[in-house]
This record gives structure tokens, C-alpha cells and sequence, in this order.
């Protein structure tokens, strides 16, 4: 598995700085680091250093996007406006953890992967399952990441943030609509997350981390440059010979398959060879490369089968 996103080609012009508030400053045209290495920047970004900070943030900067690890997204080369908030800074990054109760708390901003691996040293279960998701908990618990094995709302306790007024919101798990790769949490800014977890034996929610991670690496291209799944996976409104019934949530990656499309490249961006649902990006392709190889690839689908594929990855692109 990649630890590390590969480098943003967007090379800024030029890198200024202007004051918001006394504990944040805007970096004008500033790249944005994404898992496919590809892709414009943002007019603006904030790296907001307290919730203060974010709150001055919100006031009279046109839209406001806020940036996790880049692990589903793809930002178009032209960049994005508005303001792109970070909460990579320790007012976001924190993390409490209570082995006996197994409650756990952890702000915005910190990866995911470095919270499974702290919770399974303190013994608690629960996140293992989420191996190899390469999200900031803000982003993971906003778009329910998941996968085979589990998905994130199902240790979601409550979540605290604040409205695009900058008023803060508090929600407890009943009062989030959670459902496939959704939350309805997109109008909120999350701050920090509480997770409900189970306590357990270290070395067996170890080895529990291990076989997620082994299925992955079988079954998905780890080492390439990509987003993930490109495409949430389909329910289907009738039912198709040799695929599904009406009603069967299936694989995206199935239906593309079927369809032809692994080996499919538009540019630098080709279908993977391993997975069809995830597209891979190699030196000299661009975001709009990407676009395009999404739109053939869903094309492929629906011409065949008739089904339209929903995009799991999020692109960005300019209001204006």
C-alpha cells in the first residue's frame, strides 16, 4: 500500500500570502495534492490553525471546498475558486482514545490510517475493517467510506463541525442520514469525530487489519497512482441475465468489466488492468484525461447493460 500521495503537477505561479484572521493565512494559487498526482490547484487555500480561525474563514470568500487526504478527488487543470480549507493543523489532528470504554475522538484532519493503527495498539475494534482507505476522518466519515468488509458510520458515535454560516453543529449518530457512500453531512464543515469502538485483543484485531489488507493488495492496483473505486457500485432497477436481479446492489467494477473496459486509456489515464473500477494515471496525463476515461468507461456500461454509474470520486471544478 502507497503511504505517501504522489507529487501535484500544478506548479503555482506565484505563492502569496494574505491575512484572515491572526491565526490563519490564505496561500493564493496553491497546488492540491491528490492520490491521482494530477490536477489544478486552488485560488485559494487556509490552513486554519483553531476553530476561530475556520470560523473567519467562512465570511466573504465565495465558495468554500474543504480538502481531506485527496484520496478521492480530482481537482479539473484549470484549479478551483473560492476557498479550499485545510484542517491538516493541530487544532484538527488530535486524537483521544479511552481503551476502556472505547471511546474515541479524533479532529477532522487526521489520516485514517494513523487512527486504525492507534486504536488497534490501544485494543480497540472496530476501524481495522477500514484498512487501507487512505481518508482523513473528515472526508471518510462525510462520504461513509467503506468497502468489503465494513464501512464507517457503523462506529460513528456523534460528530461536531460547524454550518457554512459558521454556527456549530453537533450531531449524534441517529441524527446522520448514513446510507451507501453518503451522509448527507456535505453542507457541514466536520471538525472532529466521535467513534464508538469495541474493546478487544490487539494482536487479533491485528490480524483482522492483515486480512483486509491482503485482499486488497490481490485485488486492487495499491501501488498505482489512483483514486480508489472510481464508481459507486449500482442498484438495479430490473433485472439483468447473468449479473443481478432488480433490487441487488452489484458491482461497479463487474459491469465494467463485462463491458471491456480494463486496458480502455484516454491520454495517461488508463482502466486498471486489475480492477476495473479504479483508474490509474501515469506520467505527462492530465485531470481532463481522467474526465473523459470516466465518461467512456460509464458510456461502456450503460450502453450495455443500461445501467448509469454514479461517480464515487469527487471532482472539483471552477464555479466560474
Amino acid at each position: 500500500m502507497r503511504t505517501h500521495k504522489p507529487p501535484c503537477v500544478f506548479e503555482p505561479h506565484s505563492i502569496m500570502m494574505s491575512k484572515v484572521h491572526e491565526q490563519s493565512d490564505i496561500i493564493e494559487h496553491a497546488p492540491i495534492e491528490t492520490w491521482f498526482g494530477v490536477g489544478g490547484g486552488a485560488d485559494r487555500l487556509a490552513k486554519p490553525a483553531s476553530v476561530e480561525a475556520l470560523h473567519a474563514c467562512l465570511a466573504g470568500h465565495g465558495p468554500v471546498r474543504v480538502l481531506g487526504d485527496g484520496a478521492n478527488l480530482l481537482v479539473d487543470d484549470a484549479g478551483v475558486d473560492g476557498l479550499v480549507i485545510d484542517l491538516d493543523t493541530p487544532a484538527f489532528t488530535g486524537v483521544e482514545i479511552d481503551a476502556r470504554s472505547g471511546r474515541v475522538v479524533a479532529g477532522a484532519g487526521v489520516r485514517l490510517p494513523a487512527l486504525i493503527n492507534a486504536t488497534i495498539r490501544a485494543g480497540l475494534a472496530g476501524l481495522e475493517v477500514l484498512a487501507g482507505i487512505p481518508a482523513s476522518v473528515g472526508g471518510a466519515v462525510v462520504m461513509n467510506a467503506g468497502g468489503k468488509f465494513g464501512e464507517i458510520a457503523d462506529t460513528v458515535a456523534a460528530v461536531e463541525g460547524m454550518d457554512r454560516s459558521g454556527d456549530p453543529v453537533r450531531l449524534g449518530r441517529d441524527q446522520i442520514d448514513y446510507g451507501y457512500r453518503r451522509s448527507g453531512l456535505g453542507d457541514l464543515i466536520i471538525t472532529s469525530v466521535e467513534f464508538a469502538l469495541t474493546p478487544d485483543d490487539p494482536a487479533a484485531v491485528r490480524d483482522r487489519l492483515k486480512s483486509c489488507m491482503a485482499y486488497k493488495k490481490n485485488t486492487q492496483p495499491l501501488a498505482d497512482h489512483s483514486a480508489g473505486c472510481c464508481f459507486k457500485n449500482p442498484t438495479l432497477a430490473t433485472d439483468i441475465d447473468a449479473v443481478g436481479v432488480k433490487g441487488m446492489r452489484i458491482s461497479a467494477g463487474l459491469l465494467l468489466d463485462r463491458a471491456g473496459c480494463k486496458g480502455l486509456a484516454v491520454g495517461g489515464a488508463s482502466v486498471s488492468t486489475a480492477h476495473a473500477n479504479f483508474i490509474v494515471t501515469q506520467p505527462g496525463a492530465t485531470a481532463r484525461d481522467v474526465i473523459r476515461l470516466m465518461e467512456l468507461a460509464a458510456s461502456r456500461v450503460l450502453d450495455r447493460y443500461g445501467v448509469a454509474l454514479e461517480r464515487e470520486v469527487v471532482v472539483w471544478e471552477r464555479t466560474r
